[in-house]
């Protein structure tokens, strides 16, 4: 992995905090749900605080492979890993935000709080520079020139 590839995977998901974090069921099935990434520095792991007793917590217990998908306004990046769910209190409190207290008046010291910390393999994006407007002059010189659309920038990153 390229140091500028890693950096382009850190700003596109610094970019956007809400994300679709996947796992999988008992019965195979792949679930998702939204979850917001902590604000830590993207280094190869993401951190989620979330409720310990969780269907996503029970989930990574039994089978830890996990995707974290983000979408923003003209990029898109999927980070396929391996999570664990962590009860450490120190790095709750380090996470700790107003946001995350609005989920959990209790405080940082509640029993139901836990962190899901996912380890990243690897990470693909697509990056569409200068957001909707380059796409739709991008997609109207494709069809005026006939040639094929360039959906822009598109890697995927060992991690």
């Amino acid at each position: 992995m390229t140091a500028e590839a890693h950096a382009k995977v850190q700003e596109l998901v610094e970019d956007v905090r809400t994300c679709m974090l996947s796992t999988v069921d008992d019965h195979g099935v792949i679930v998702s749900r939204p979850m917001t990434t902590q604000e830590a520095e993207f280094d190869g792991v993401l951190w989620f605080v979330v409720a310990a007793n969780t269907p996503a917590v029970q989930q990574i217990r039994a089978r830890s492979q996990v995707n974290v998908a983000y979408a923003g306004s003209s990029s898109w990046v999927s980070v396929s890993g391996t999570a664990e769910v962590l009860e450490d209190r120190a790095k709750i409190r380090e996470l700790w935000n107003p946001v995350v207290g609005a989920w959990f008046p209790e405080g940082p010291d509640d029993a139901d709080v836990a962190l899901i910390r996912v380890d990243a393999d690897t990470a693909e994006y697509w990056d569409s520079p200068g957001g909707r407007v380059a796409t739709v002059l991008s997609l109207v010189k494709a069809k005026v020139t006939g040639e094929p659309y360039d959906g822009g920038e598109n890697e995927t990153v060992e991690l």
